[in-house]
């Protein structure tokens, strides 16, 4: 395997940019969430992360599954079944995710006071 320069997401051309904002994209955020709880179905992705258009939660399925982070799985039924689930790399994902989640429902009414006291000073 070969051997990697050191990372650094604050340099310019460092591809560890892409891992960065990859995940801190919300949907990739929330469909990680919630992947971290079970293999879900697209439709009960869908239904989880309550606004997500069925394109943008394809469109991030597929980004996640490039990355490593999800897997797809096909079964041969009638009618078809497609599961999903974070990988192991993806499971490293998710205590992050959930975490930074917890945060922002633990401190939602500060930083809408916060957010009332600055739009006043404008």
């Amino acid at each position: 395997m070969p051997e990697h320069p050191a990372f650094d997401v604050l340099t310019k051309t460092c591809p560890s940019r892409t891992s960065l904002a990859r995940i801190a994209n919300k949907w990739t955020a929330m469909v990680v969430i919630a992947l971290g709880t079970r293999r879900m179905r697209f439709g009960d992705l869908r239904s989880t992360v309550e606004g997500i258009s069925g394109k943008v939660l394809t469109e991030t399925l597929r980004d996640l599954e490039r990355d490593g982070l999800v897997s797809r799985h096909a079964y041969a039924e009638i009618p078809p079944r497609v599961e999903y689930e974070l990988t192991t790399l993806g499971e490293t994902l998710h205590e992050p995710l959930h975490a930074l989640g917890r945060w922002a429902e633990q401190y939602a009414a500060e930083v809408l006071t916060a957010r009332e006291a600055y739009d006043l000073q404008s």
